[in-house]
């Protein structure tokens, strides 16, 4: 009965999303103008990639990940979610930045911790790539003092090397991501306002036009009537 229920579930949101795009096409004067959207192409992507019948076929498994996919259709209908992921996106160029930097912090600690920690436990600092592993692991702060007191037995000031480690890339990096993010959110609500700002003072304008135009008219409206009685006498 489920599975029955979640077939026509399936179904009933694959047809409302085809009409919904198919409207949503119609809205548009000029066929180009529904493709120089970004979010019209993802939406349209998804839809099709539903309709297609792939049961039986060596494609069902990118079929059902396209069906997946259809809830990300919920970004593209709300414009909050649509704000964020166009922030993200303007943040990227910066963050991959500061993901680079972490990498090199990362390679550098990670073959520092290879050589001096290998001989203590093999599974944790056996390479570097497995170090890398390792310090990600100390990023999350997920048990991370247990790996420490493991090699404090050895080497007692090894705690600097943690420490160092977890104040660049946890208090300073992360915290740096955060703040390109924030700053990102903060500059497009300041354009947003600076948008409505200029909307309304155009909005001013053409008011403050409208209304010496009517003045205009009613001041010759006031000369002919003025004229008239001027003439009568």
């Amino acid at each position: 009965m489920k599975i029955l229920f979640i077939y026509f579930f399936d179904i009933s949101i694959t047809v409302f999303f085809s009409i919904e795009i198919f409207i949503r096409f119609k809205s548009y004067n000029k066929v180009l103008n529904f493709f120089k959207n970004g979010w019209n192409i993802f939406d349209l992507l998804i839809v099709i990639g539903s309709l297609i019948p792939l049961d039986g076929s060596e494609m069902v498994f990118l079929g059902r990940l396209l069906r997946i996919v259809r809830v990300l259709r919920l970004v593209s209908f709300l414009p909050e979610l649509r704000t964020l992921v166009a922030i993200l996106y303007r943040a990227l160029p910066k963050i991959g930045n500061i993901v680079l930097l972490m990498f090199i912090l990362f390679y550098i600690y990670a073959g520092f911790g290879s050589l001096l920690f290998a001989e203590i436990n093999p599974s944790y600092w056996g390479d570097i790539s497995i170090a890398m592993l390792t310090l990600f692991r100390v990023l999350t702060l997920e048990n991370w003092s247990e790996i420490m007191d493991e090699t404090m037995l050895v080497y007692p000031i090894s705690w600097i090397y943690y420490v160092s480690f977890i104040f660049i890339t946890v208090f300073a990096l992360i915290n740096m991501m955060v703040g390109v993010v924030v700053d990102e959110f903060l500059t497009n609500t300041e354009s947003k306002l600076i948008g409505k700002l200029e909307n309304n003072q155009q909005l001013m304008r053409d008011n403050q036009q409208k209304i010496i135009s009517s003045q205009d008219r009613i001041g010759k409206k006031l000369e002919g009537i003025e004229k008239k009685l001027n003439g009568d006498l």
